[in-house]
């Protein structure tokens, strides 16, 4: 199966995966010199009359309900092309922080029609890149011919139609999804002839057994992302201290911090250092602790000390004498690494607990557990079932997520074959999910959120038109009655 690059990008309902809904799908597959083949794709989908999209995102993406409604096809429908054109054997799902976003969305939307949330980026040769990282790295170790913007405060910035700015490539329409992946190929082409090495070895380490290599070392490597600060391009030196098993993942520590700091707290101040905070609510006490989760699966941007140049160092304001020093401090450091694990596990109990509480319905319980090989049996039978068939399948699920799925997968994929008792149950959810609460409830809220923005002074013509397409859109999901 040869390789090829699917640059895609999502415009979204909102920004939860759990309850927000994918309006646009783009995407242009390209071979791995960036050449493009074929046509690309340009799909609106219609969002369910149970979905409240949240104002701030139509104001900034201009796709209305109403639109979604007259252009777009069901989700069955658009997993259907993506099954059959788009995610097929040997591709690269790539996108511009599509890792942490657009890939997501796609998972919740995958559950929600009965395919498997995971098997598009694995299986048959199939795997998944971020560019996102890939700049960040660049612009820390390799900047050279590339134009490298900043915000209005000064301080530096990735920002996609940014970049397309700063060096002059086409970007017609940005948060148009077409429009942004145009752009982000055009920035990758711009990469690749800027800095094919590092363009090319990021490339190769996407998979987790190549990357598990260096990240398995004693030796400090170079690592890349969000969390790390801005002042220092995003970039710093790690060491892998301990080995996650069960989410195939390292715990790194950041050698640019002395250890020492951390060597007498106990597991419960561990674990409080950990948590992060806003800056509004830190305090001069307040002390973080440096160890990141880097997940083997996550195409981390990592890179060897030795790709680290003297310039790279100095842009990076990293200190390699002090880095050595703070290496040998953890090499013997079994104790404290101890307790780290056990914060570590105590963590993460926390964050599951905190997530299941925050999922209180099937649409967005995905990572509440696997999904068993019956039922992913049966889940290929009802995405093949014609929907007058897909009662049957009921009681032959056994996962109760799956069980609560069923009748909402059929109801807002063929309304028009639903039965007398099934749309009064599809009313009734309807009612519950928008309705329930009153002054609380999610159109109520919706309402005032769209008061809360009417408001505001210098909206342009076209934001107001927006905001009176979204009145009326929560207008008509309001009862007769």
């Amino acid at each position: 199966m040869a390789n090829s690059l699917y640059f895609y990008d999502l415009e979204t309902s909102g920004i939860d995966p759990k309850q927000a809904r994918v309006m646009q799908f783009a995407g242009q597959r390209v071979d791995l010199d960036l050449n493009a083949i074929g046509e690309p794709h340009n799909i609106i989908i219609a969002l369910n009359e149970d979905i409240l999209p949240d104002p701030e995102a139509i104001l900034i993406t201009g796709i209305t309900p109403q639109q979604t409604l007259e252009e777009g096809i069901t989700e069955v429908e658009f997993m259907k092309i993506f099954e059959d054109e788009i995610a097929v054997p040997g591709t690269i799902m790539v996108g511009f922080n599509s890792i942490r976003f657009d890939d997501v969305f796609m998972r919740f939307m995958r559950y929600r029609n009965f395919y498997d949330a995971y098997s598009w980026q694995w299986k048959d040769d199939r795997s998944k890149w971020d560019l996102l990282d890939v700049v960040r790295m660049t612009r820390a170790l390799r900047p050279k011919g590339i134009n490298w913007p900043v915000d209005k405060t000064g301080k530096a910035t990735n920002r996609l139609e940014l970049l397309t700015i700063e060096n002059g490539l086409d970007h017609a329409k940005a948060h148009d999804a077409l429009s942004d992946v145009e752009a982000t190929i055009s920035l990758a082409r711009l990469l690749r002839e800027k800095q094919p090495k590092l363009f090319d070895y990021l490339l190769s380490i996407r998979d987790k057994k190549v990357v598990s290599k260096l990240l398995h070392s004693n030796d400090p490597y170079v690592y890349t992302a969000g969390r790390v600060s801005s002042d220092n391009e995003k970039t710093t030196v790690v060491r892998t201290i301990a080995e996650v098993q069960q989410k195939s993942a390292v715990l790194a520590y950041d050698l640019r911090v002395d250890p020492e700091t951390f060597f007498d707290m106990t597991e419960e101040q561990i674990l409080e250092a950990w948590q992060w905070k806003a800056i509004e609510d830190r305090t001069e006490d307040d002390i973080r602790l440096p160890i990141f989760e880097i997940a083997l699966n996550q195409c981390p941007a990592v890179a060897p000390l030795a790709t680290l140049d003297q310039d790279s160092q100095e842009r990076i304001h990293l200190d390699i004498e002090l880095v050595l020093k703070n290496k040998k401090k953890l090499a013997s450091a079994t104790e404290f690494i101890n307790r780290v694990l056990t914060a570590h596990g105590k963590r993460t109990q926390q964050q599951l607990q905190h997530f299941k509480s925050k999922s209180t319905d099937a649409d967005g319980q995905l990572y509440s557990g696997f999904i068993g090989n019956d039922d992913q049996t049966t889940m290929t039978k009802v995405r093949n079932a014609q929907p007058k068939e897909l009662d049957s399948y009921l009681d032959k699920l056994r996962d109760k997520r799956l069980q609560q799925l069923l009748p909402l997968y059929k109801a807002r994929n063929f309304p028009l074959t639903l039965t007398d008792e099934e749309r009064s149950q599809w009313e009734a959810h309807k009612n519950k999910k928008l309705f329930e609460g009153g002054d609380n409830s999610q159109l109520a809220k919706y309402f005032m959120k769209l008061q809360e923005i009417s408001s505001r002074p210098g909206l342009t013509v076209a934001q107001q038109h927006l905001l009176e397409d979204l009145q009326l859109y929560g207008q008509s999901l309001m009862p007769i009655d």
